[in-house]
């Protein structure tokens, strides 16, 4: 099957200034554009470019490392790190920064959206005129519902109405907007779309990476599980703008709940080409990308500079590069060893998955390693998650040393340990003072060549890796390679496994299931499958092992909805689900409320318990500040075109 990088070529182009005069770059011209020209869309190689461009604006947001920052700081699952700006320390919600329309990085999401909601007009009003399929036209449905759906999750109500009336292509700036309420953008908008993408979309996708039924049955799911928790509202969580929690067609949140169950079972139940791999460590490893599991991805490739995007040998910092998983990736480099009594860096960084550019803007907090990741010996999740154990690798900086000093004065070959992160405490562990011989903090043990670091030692400085993000190419030859490239990976969206989540959550919100599909039998299905074991990254060895039923006899017999985002967090720890998980079911508060971590220094095993203050307000992101700027209107009109708190 062809690629969808062997369709792209230059198209023209494909985004305009919108509402407040956000603009879109095309992916592969980087040529900014304030405006089309009408005719743009008026043949079929014009509307087919539109929709090539609509897999190319998954880069400007997947990826994205800020945007990510915005899906995960001051969760449960991740904090500031040691050398974090002010985007990390704002979105932590902690004291040490402020959330502000200015701060906030939702901007990535707006003015990309947009542009790409735009072109989806065009092409959904011009497509079947020129002579374009309505399966073709489908993935243009697609990506406007994903689209609306991505903002009304963000913000709460969205315009549905770009200057040229509802859903229509505009092609001249707008300054002035109204934005509609969230059942308007679900019904008229998102749920349509999503209907129609699944009647006319294919069962297997027209080129590698194309959307398909699955895919458009997975997000429906998903909008209909979303809008369910909305109308149900339990925390008591505004909206704006401002309306009553009633749905137009009459529906109340079982209704949607049980819509979201069948459609994910449905989908389980007709998978087409997807499925689920035999085992977690293979959905992100990287010689596997792109495997039947993944649904929807923002593409990459270290074969051509052009199609990847971005540069393959330096890394900009900015879309489209693939840069998040630098975010949670400490500065492993630091460790020191022994070489005829001198201290040398033995653990050299490296375009291999284990390792990658460090930044350290991002770290995990204590609960992920004592509460979501508790169980290290069944669960093959964590060791499929982070990188645990740092080999010497210095040949890759042409260094010859056949072995050098590590810990107890013990030596280590290259490829053997130098530092491991220990899945539990051990009060054996003698720590330095300070940074110690190793220049990290880390502690020894009697008979063990390798540093040691225990989960209490975890800190916004040295922590585990995030493996499943890590740079992964073929190019290295024997050396470093281009570990400080954005990443030529493609960015993982959506995954086959959600279906089971989705329906698990639906099922425990009330759904009437399926004989076999009952919440807990679903959440098992992935829950066996995270007991499979074919490698283990701490060994780095293959290693086969099969704690599928110790897995399932673990699960409870009655799960809630916070077994469910416990699961979902193994599952998808670190890729950018969190805060709208926590957002949808309104459990912010009862997960992030608190957390622990020590501190920034080298060494420093103080374990501090910090506090968040979310606010209801928090629960949607504001308005970029940029947009408000741009319109035409009076200062009142903005002010309350603003979300409540940000004012």
């Amino acid at each position: 099957m062809k690629s969808l990088f062997s369709k792209i070529t230059v198209l023209g182009v494909v985004g305009l200034m919108l509402l407040g005069g956000a603009s879109c770059s095309h992916i592969l011209d980087e040529q900014p554009r304030s405006s089309y020209d009408p005719t743009f869309f008026k043949t079929e190689r014009g509307v087919e470019g539109g929709i090539t461009s609509m897999y190319a604006h998954l880069r400007y947001i997947y990826g994205q490392a800020y945007y990510y920052n915005a899906c995960l700081t001051g969760t449960d699952e991740a904090t500031y790190g040691q050398s974090a700006d002010g985007n990390f320390k704002d979105a932590d919600l902690s004291g040490v920064g402020s959330l502000t329309s200015t701060s906030s990085r939702s901007d990535v999401i707006w003015g990309t959206a947009f542009a790409n909601i735009n072109t989806a007009n065009g092409v959904i009003e011009n497509g079947a005129e020129v002579g374009v399929s309505e399966q073709l036209i489908s993935e243009a449905r697609f990506f406007r519902a994903f689209d609306y759906f991505l903002l009304v999750q963000t913000f709460g109500g969205v315009p549905l109405d770009l200057g040229a009336g509802e859903l229509a292509f505009n092609i001249n700036p707008s300054r002035v907007s109204v934005r509609n309420t969230v059942p308007e953008v679900y019904t008229k908008a998102v749920f349509p779309d999503l209907l129609m993408a699944i009647e006319n979309l294919p069962t297997n996708p027209r080129l590698t990476g194309g959307v398909t039924k699955t895919v458009a049955r997975l997000y429906l799911a998903k909008a209909y599980l979303t809008y369910g928790w909305w109308l149900k509202n339990p925390n008591g969580i505004p909206t704006y703008p401002e309306v009553a929690r009633t749905d137009p067609d009459g529906h109340d949140a079982a209704w949607y709940f049980q819509k979201a169950y069948d459609l994910a079972v449905e989908a389980i139940d007709n998978p087409g080409p997807f499925g689920l791999e035999d085992s977690f460590f293979k959905v992100n490893w990287g010689p596997n990308d792109r495997n039947k599991e993944i649904l929807l991805y923002a593409d990459h490739t270290q074969e051509d500079e052009y199609y990847n995007g971005g540069s393959l040998t330096y890394g900009s910092g900015g879309a489209p590069d693939n840069f998040a998983g630098w975010m949670m990736n400490w500065n492993y480099t630091d460790h020191w060893a022994k070489v005829d009594g001198k201290n040398v860096n033995p653990i050299i960084r490296v375009a291999e998955q284990s390792y990658g550019r460090p930044w350290t803007r991002m770290a995990p907090p204590h609960g992920v390693f004592t509460y979501t990741f508790a169980d290290k010996t069944n669960d093959s999740r964590y060791d499929g998650t982070f990188t645990t154990v740092y080999r010497g690798n210095w040949s890759t900086n042409n260094q010859t040393w056949p072995s050098v000093v590590n810990a107890n004065g013990m030596s280590v070959v290259e490829k053997e340990p130098l530092l491991t992160f220990l899945p539990e405490e051990n009060p054996a562990i003698q720590y330095p003072n300070g940074a110690g011989d190793n220049n990290v903090g880390a502690g020894t043990l009697p008979g063990r060549a390798d540093y040691v670091l225990a989960p209490s030692a975890i800190s916004r400085r040295v922590y585990p890796g995030l493996w499943k993000l890590g740079t992964y190419r073929t190019d290295n030859g024997t050396g470093a390679g281009q570990p400080n490239a954005g990443s030529t990976r493609p960015y993982n969206i959506a995954k086959f496994s959600e279906l089971y989540l989705v329906a698990a959550e639906a099922a425990v919100q009330g759904a009437t299931v399926k004989a076999g599909k009952s919440a807990r039998e679903l959440v098992n299905v992935l829950r066996a499958r995270a007991g499979k074991w074919t490698f283990s990254n701490a060994l780095n060895a293959d290693y086969v092992a099969d704690n599928s039923a110790a897995m399932t006899a673990a699960t409870p017999q009655v799960i809630d909805i916070n077994y469910i985002l416990d699961e979902r967090s193994r599952e998808y720890f670190g890729e950018g689900y969190r805060w709208y998980d926590l957002v949808r079911t309104q459990k912010w508060n009862e997960y992030a409320d608190t957390y622990v971590i020590c501190g920034n220094d080298r060494g420093d095993r103080n374990a501090v318990t910090y506090k968040r203050t979310i606010e209801k307000y928090h629960y949607l992101r504001p308005i970029p500040q940029g947009q408000l700027d741009g319109m035409e209107m009076t200062k009142e009109e903005k002010e309350a075109y603003q979300n409540p708190g940000y004012k």
